[in-house]
Formats: structure tokens, C-alpha cells, sequence
């Protein structure tokens, strides 16, 4: 038996990440969680945020925009709708989805807009510790 988590990070674009690690933390809509090898499988939404993936002293870390975490015997799946790595991430990306998130908010209304308006607010404060 192993003691590494398999873990795949996976946006619509490609493959960000296929990895043995040791601990993947992840922005559930219902909390943060962290996820080790042997962990009980479980499905988790996922809110616009940060995930971790700690492996030594090689830890890496991805900006999503929400998605699905998949937790099985075999390890963890993130199935992200939008994800970018931080490592090198410059503020003209950030300033770029930044945009394309104020176009969808100022365009939606209700729940819609207020999901949106919540991606703008993190993004800005994203783009504020690049």
C-alpha cells in the first residue's frame, strides 16, 4: 500500500497536473478540506479558490474557478471549470480574467450576478498578492 495520494487536476484545456503527492487541500462549497492518501471517497463542489497540492517541499498551488473534487479508493480528481497555476502567474492573466468576470456580472442578474460579482471579489483580491 502506497502512503501517496494520486492526484489529477484536470481543467476543460488539459491535463494541469498528474501527480503521486503527499496532501491536497481544496475550496469545497461547504468548507475547506484536506485530502490524504486513504481518504473516504467522497464528491465535493468546489467554490472559486485556492488548492494546495503539498508534496515535500515541492508544493505547487492552482487558482480555480470552481468545479468537482472527486475522492475514490484510487486517490483524488479535480475537475476544475477554470484553473491557473500561480507559480510565474503575472497580473496582466489575472487582469484578464478579471475582465471577462466584470462582463459576466455586470450582464447577469439575480443568483447569477451574485456568483459572478463573488469571482470578481476574489480575483481582485488574487490579483492583489501577485
Amino acid at each position: 500500500m502506497t502512503d501517496r495520494l494520486s492526484f489529477d487536476l484536470v481543467s476543460p484545456e488539459k491535463l494541469l497536473l498528474s501527480a503521486e503527492v503527499d496532501m491536497v487541500s481544496v475550496p469545497g462549497v461547504e468548507g475547506d478540506f484536506g485530502v490524504l492518501v486513504n481518504h473516504s471517497p467522497m464528491m465535493s463542489v468546489l467554490r472559486p479558490g485556492v488548492v494546495l497540492v503539498e508534496d515535500g517541499k515541492n508544493n505547487q498551488s492552482f487558482f480555480v474557478r470552481g468545479g468537482f473534487a472527486d475522492v475514490t479508493p484510487d486517490g483524488l480528481t479535480i475537475l476544475a471549470e477554470n484553473a491557473l497555476a500561480l507559480a510565474g502567474l503575472k497580473k496582466a492573466d489575472i487582469d484578464s480574467e478579471l475582465a471577462d468576470a466584470k462582463s459576466i456580472a455586470d450582464a447577469a442578474e439575480g443568483e447569477k450576478k451574485a456568483e459572478a460579482e463573488q469571482v470578481v471579489a476574489q480575483l481582485e483580491a488574487l490579483r492583489e498578492t501577485l
